[in-house]
């Protein structure tokens, strides 16, 4: 057994125009004053980090570890969701993702694809040269708008669309396997990868790659009433990276997983911030702990409750509180005995 790095912080959700929030400096400096040991890097936020930079400098990013180290931070991963986002969208969702990737490929879903794969490379160098084994994106979707089988699917269709998104994603696999890292989907609605049995087809059709791993993220599964419990015992050894967020799910004679249209603070389904919702936590830490994870834990803020300054104010204590330091030896050495193989023997009664 391991014990688990944190807390962490993905700072997607802080990054912003106003101080501490608008550089990598001040809000490193703001992530330490809350006692968060490490954050989590969105590439796409040019605020925070330069990524065609870091894919080409191994100077540039010796200069990113120090603006961390100087405030005690290390970096955990990073973190390229929005452009894993482009490398599959369905033709539905062309204008709302356009606004991921830059103007001059707005209205050009080959262009953007290709925007997006080169984005995933330089992810992929860039992790390499700071030091990382493991990075965090999105599959995106092309099955997606058939999730429901109603009107009902064409035969193949499904088998189709994950053959494509394979096919897109495994030359990406390898130029990860070639700079030694771990790309790690997180299993998220939205994405044609969603679930445990969604990843299996999609593992399946890359031949099982082993670069090919996860980020878990428990609110999502309770958003989708998945035993979120069982998939760390189904998935352990492709769980890399671990989100920790938080959710609960109130259904009613109204409304359900579906979520009825509802804006999210009147959905039955909803994230909250650490403590506030329905995850069990603590079952969580010891299943990752007993199978070995050593990555980092790292809060991902989003509740429609509170605010984030109070979630991430919380959010530090209340990871260390959950962190683990596993046993180096058994709770019952004290009774142990020294033995011999003779002496087995004789107790198994084979020696006479």
């Amino acid at each position: 057994m391991k014990t688990i790095k944190g807390p962490g912080i993905f700072l997607a959700q802080f990054a912003g125009d106003q101080a501490p929030f608008n550089s990598l400096d001040t809000i490193a400096a703001w992530a330490a004053s809350l006692g968060f040991k490490g954050v989590q890097i969105p590439t796409w936020d040019a605020r925070l980090i330069d990524l065609k930079q870091a894919a080409e400098s191994s100077a540039y990013c010796d200069d990113l570890k120090a603006t961390l180290a100087k405030h005690g931070v290390e970096l955990t991963e990073l973190s390229t969701h929005l452009q894993g986002q482009l490398v599959a969208v369905h033709p539905a969702y062309d204008s709302l993702f356009d606004s991921f990737a830059p103007a001059s490929v707005h209205g050009n879903s080959a262009a953007r694809q290709a925007w997006a794969t080169e984005q995933l490379h330089f992810a992929a160098k860039a992790s390499q040269n700071l030091g990382l084994k493991v990075h965090a994106t999105f599959s995106g979707a092309l099955a997606w708008p058939y999730v429901y089988p109603w009107p009902q699917r064409p035969n193949g269709l499904v088998e189709t669309a994950f053959k494509e998104l394979a096919t897109r994603w495994k030359p990406i696999l390898n130029v990860y396997d070639e700079n030694g890292v771990d790309l790690c989907f997180e299993i998220h609605p939205g994405e044609d990868i969603h679930d445990g049995a969604s990843f299996e087809m999609f593992l399946d059709l890359l031949d099982g790659h082993p670069r090919c791993n996860l980020l878990y993220d428990p609110s999502h599964f309770i958003l989708q009433q998945l035993d979120y419990l069982e998939y760390i015992d189904l998935y352990h050894e492709r769980i890399k990276m671990f989100h920790v967020k938080d959710a609960e799910f109130n259904p009613t004679g109204r409304q359900g997983v579906y979520g009825g249209f509802q804006s999210w603070v009147n959905r039955a389904g909803r994230f909250r911030s650490l403590g506030d919702g329905q995850v069990n936590f603590g079952a969580i830490f010891s299943k990752l702990s007993q199978y070995g994870y050593d990555g980092w834990a790292v809060m991902e803020w989003e509740c429609c409750i509170k605010s984030s300054e109070q979630g991430a104010r919380e959010g530090a204590p209340f990871i260390a509180k959950h962190i683990i330091q596993v046993a180096d030896r058994a709770f019952d050495d004290f009774a142990g005995a020294a033995t011999d193989e003779a002496a087995i023997q004789q107790l198994l009664g084979l020696k006479r």
